[in-house]
Formats: structure tokens, C-alpha cells, sequence
């Protein structure tokens, strides 16, 4: 195998079909609400990625409903509670632990995992989802993006990254695993810019990785940054190639959860490409085929 997929990691755990339940709990985020900012990252529209945003759905509706259709689309058996909405950890402990205890009411349910950013976690709340352990698959996904502050200023991610590097540190201290949210094509980033970033992810205690291609939604800050022509995006071919650089240098053990972000086709307007995610994917495995590669093949 050329990279170190999730599927395969579930796969070998669990020995069936596991399927992550992308759930909306109504958080929200201090880079909107005005602690930080109210525009929020340049790229941010939750309606462009998830599937209950907006939807004023209970949990439970939004599980069950997710459960059926995953179990008739892909037979799963057993399931992930995937906080992904927002900063899911942005919220009070009593609050958050009330939020999380739903999925005790689903034996089917063998996961916990949280979306969050680096700068919505301390020590109460690390305790609070370390305490799901025992029964759980239990992760944390932090939004890193990049590791270079020039760049998370220009995306307005309102962090940096030495906060990154911080609450990974103490989230893996904790015995919770780590992953990490990459943005490959970010404005003014070279290949030697994302090389550096899987490099540097490679010294942490992350354990998996979920990589994006930027893309442009409809209502961001980003749209009218592209109707500007002041951005560029990746083509298609450019992107394989900058995706296969990165796996090289990334470290094999880290887990990959997603190589390519797709988007709700009502709101991306930019690249089209990336909701052929089978082909791009192929074309992936074919570039490392080609470079007689795989990840963590020039990992230093």
C-alpha cells in the first residue's frame, strides 16, 4: 500500500465496515462569534462540507438518520461520532459532557471524535474526553492548515502555529490521539512550504492526518478574493503531484483519513475536480507508482 489509509487502520481494529458520523451539536467558533473575529477563516462555509449544518436537527435525529443511510450505502456495522461542525470543543465542560454522552445510548457506536482548534482546549476539557477512553476509539482533530504563520494570518485562522504545536503536545500527553487538519494550494505557499509542514507534523505526536485541497465556496471571503484573481488554486495535475510530495515526507505510521476534501456541488464554485474524488485518488496512487514511492519514503 502506498499510504497508510484510514479505511485500512479500521480495518485492522475493528475487522468490519466502521463509518463515521459527521455531527452537527451547534457549536460555534471564536473566530465568528467575536472573540477573536466575526468573519472567521477566509475559506470557512459549513453549508459547503456539512451535511446537517444549518438543519436544526437534534443529535439523535442526525445519528439515526446517518446510521440508516450508512448501514443500506455501505453496510457499516459500526460507527464514529464525528463532532466536525465548528470547534467542538468551544463550549463549557458540563456542556460539552452532556454533548458527548449521547452516544452512550448506541451500542453500535465504538468512536468519539472531536474537530476542534487549538486555542479551544486546557486541562478540564483534555480530562473530560480522556474519560471516554475506556470504552472508545477517542481522537481529537485539530485544525493546523499549515505550520507557517504567514499563511495562517493571510487565511485568518487567528492562531499560530507554536498554539498548534502546544495543544498537541498536551492532548497526546493525556493518551488521546491526535490528528491534524492540512490545507495543501494555501495562497502564497510553495511545494517546499507543504513539504515543511509534513516534515514538521512528523516530529509531533500526531497520529493521523486529513488533507485538503484549498477550494472555493459560495458567501467567503475567499469567493471574493478569487472573483479579484488575487489567489491561485491547484490544478488538478498539480495537486497530485504536491500530494504525493507530502506523503513522502510524512511520517508511514501517521494514519491518512481523507487525501482530498470534496464539497456540497450547490456551494463550491472552484475547483470542480475535487468531487471526482475516485480519479484523483487513482491518480495519486499512480504518481507514487510512478516515482517508485510511497509515504514516508524520503521521511528524514
Amino acid at each position: 500500500m502506498c499510504y497508510y489509509s484510514f479505511s485500512k487502520y479500521l480495518k485492522g481494529r475493528y475487522g468490519t465496515r466502521v463509518h463515521r458520523l459527521s455531527l452537527d451539536a451547534g457549536f460555534t467558533c471564536p473566530n465568528r462569534d467575536g472573540t477573536l473575529d466575526a468573519e472567521g477563516c477566509i475559506y470557512c462555509n459549513e453549508k459547503g462540507f456539512s451535511r446537517f449544518a444549518g438543519k436544526n436537527l437534534s443529535l439523535y435525529e442526525q445519528i439515526e438518520r446517518s446510521m440508516a443511510f450508512a448501514r443500506e450505502r455501505f453496510k457499516a456495522e459500526k460507527f464514529i461520532a464525528y463532532f466536525q461542525n465548528a470547534s467542538g470543543t468551544y463550549a463549557p465542560v458540563k456542556k460539552l459532557k452532556e454533548t458527548y454522552d449521547v452516544i452512550k445510548d448506541y451500542t453500535d457506536i465504538v468512536g468519539l471524535f472531536i474537530s476542534t482548534r487549538p486555542d479551544c482546549i486546557d486541562d478540564e476539557k483534555l480530562e473530560l474526553i480522556k474519560s471516554y477512553k475506556d470504552d472508545y476509539e477517542v481522537w481529537v482533530e485539530y485544525g493546523l492548515q499549515t505550520i507557517h504563520d504567514k499563511t495562517l494570518k493571510v487565511i485568518n485562522r487567528k492562531h499560530s502555529f507554536e498554539q498548534s504545536r502546544e495543544a498537541i503536545e498536551k492532548t497526546a500527553e493525556k493518551g488521546i490521539k491526535v490528528a491534524v487538519h492540512v490545507i495543501l494550494g494555501l495562497p502564497g505557499e510553495s511545494a517546499g512550504d507543504m513539504i515543511a509542514t509534513a516534515r514538521e507534523i512528523s516530529k509531533l505526536p500526531v497520529s493521523g492526518v486529513k488533507i485538503h485541497v484549498l477550494h472555493v465556496l459560495k458567501d467567503t471571503k475567499l469567493e471574493e478574493l478569487y472573483k479579484e484573481e488575487k489567489i491561485g488554486l491547484l490544478t488538478e495535475k498539480q495537486y497530485i503531484k504536491e500530494v504525493s510530495g507530502f506523503l513522502e515526507n510524512l511520517r508511514p505510521d501517521c494514519v491518512i483519513f481523507r487525501l482530498l476534501s470534496d464539497a456540497d456541488p450547490d456551494y463550491l464554485i472552484v475547483p470542480t475536480w475535487i468531487n471526482s474524488k475516485a480519479a484523483v485518488i487513482k491518480g495519486i496512487k499512480e504518481e507514487l507508482h510512478a516515482r517508485g514511492s510511497r509515504q514516508g519514503k524520503i521521511h528524514p
